[in-house]
């Protein structure tokens, strides 16, 4: 008994996956869908130029600094990387510093449409209005369809909506939808200029160039001017005399005692 509950539990659920694979490729099969991008509108173009000198290049990595000051590293530079240098394409391993670089990058959008159209044709075997409808498809297979809201169906070339559905009409349906898109493509070019030699050196270069320099000549200072003359010889004498007397007077002191 639980044996062949078993076996029909397992015929239901390969039944129902059949059923499954055989409504996903109906579906693939009988309804087809159209897709196209129209354009919308003129194109517009931006140009955006960066400009920015090499200080340092060491393999794949580059620093320049930009125009307004700032320092960019990019970091691991492709090696497909191209710079149009005087007419010739260079690579990330032939930058020198002091090189100039220009990029200038423009961006093109260009407004576009993109429309979905999806038809589908059937015999009605169903019809649940205004919500999905139940079509017999060409190959015989039954398949439902969610009807979108304003749907209209071509019956004998009579337009009709899904409350106009009747059992055993063929019909056949078109789905419209269109989609504003922004198509953007970018070009970018990268041109440099090498920079400029140094400045040679002067034709003629001086190895000693010889300044005179005026020495100062020194002035003799003047002699001092001499005190006048304004004592005299005389008391001198005097004293020298009166000296003298004193001292003879006391040596004949010395001899009376």
């Amino acid at each position: 008994m639980n044996s062949h509950a078993a076996r029909t539990r397992l015929s239901l659920v390969l039944a129902v996956g059949a059923l499954c694979l055989a409504f996903a490729v109906c579906m693939s099969a009988q309804v087809q869908t159209q897709t196209t991008t129209d354009a919308n509108g003129q194109p517009t173009a931006t140009t955006t130029v960066e400009k920015g000198e090499v200080v340092y290049v060491s393999g794949n990595d580059l620093v320049v600094k930009m125009s307004d000051g700032s320092i960019r590293h990019i970091a691991n530079v492709p090696e497909s990387a191209r710079v149009t240098v005087d007419g010739q394409e260079l690579g990330i391993h032939d930058l020198k510093v002091g090189m100039k670089l220009q990029r200038t990058i423009t961006t093109t959008e260009t407004p576009k449409v993109i429309k979905t159209v999806k038809s589908v044709t059937g015999t009605v075997w169903n019809v649940s209005p205004p919500t999905s409808v139940i079509l017999t498809m060409e190959n015989g297979k039954n398949q439902q369809f969610k009807i979108p809201q304003d749907q209209k169906f071509s019956v004998d070339g009579q337009m009709v909506d899904a409350w106009g559905l009747k059992k055993g009409m063929k019909v056949s349906a078109t789905k419209v939808v269109e989609v504003p898109a922004t198509e953007v493509a970018k070009q970018v070019q990268l041109t440099g200029k090498m920079p400029p030699p140094p400045p040679p050196p002067p034709a003629d270069v001086p190895i000693l160039v010889v300044e005179e320099v005026p020495v100062p000549v020194e002035v003799a200072a003047a002699p001092a001017p001499a005190l006048p003359k304004t004592a005299s010889p005389v008391p001198l004498i005097g004293l020298l005399g009166f000296l003298s007397l004193a001292s003879s007077l006391g040596l004949k002191a010395f001899r009376m005692k």
